[in-house]
């Protein structure tokens, strides 16, 4: 199984950007799908997270209404898209896939993807 991220940019601050997740080697709904980021000298938080039917979804608290999770089962993608963006989510954003319940932690993780570096400039 491979999860590959991509998507991350420069962008102003309230800008918008749409992060992409694509797994290989994998069939069907077959895991919970989430973001996490890590921005320098911090430790990786949980950012969101969604269901394998996509009808589950959950988010950090400074995220919720700004971002938006989703996936696209028929191709092992799931994304996210990152609208009224702040300086303060600048950070290296990872791609994760796991159990539904457990994915809001970096110990939920089954698999992680490569990270992609989002920089919002004010």
């Amino acid at each position: 199984v491979q999860l590959q991220a991509s998507g991350g940019g420069l962008v102003q601050a309230g800008g918008s950007l749409r992060l992409s997740c694509a797994a290989s080697g994998v069939t069907g709904n077959w895991y919970g799908m989430g973001w996490f980021r890590q921005a320098p000298g911090k430790e990786r938080e949980f950012v969101a997270r969604i269901s394998t039917s996509g009808a589950i979804t959950s988010y950090l608290d400074s995220v919720r209404g700004r971002f938006t999770i989703s996936r696209d089962n028929a191709k092992n993608t799931a994304y996210l898209q990152m609208n009224s963006l702040k300086p303060e989510d600048t950070a290296v954003y990872y791609c994760a896939a796991g159990d539904t319940v457990t994915l809001t932690s970096s110990r939920g993780v089954r698999y992680w993807g490569q990270g992609t570096q989002v920089t919002v400039s004010s």
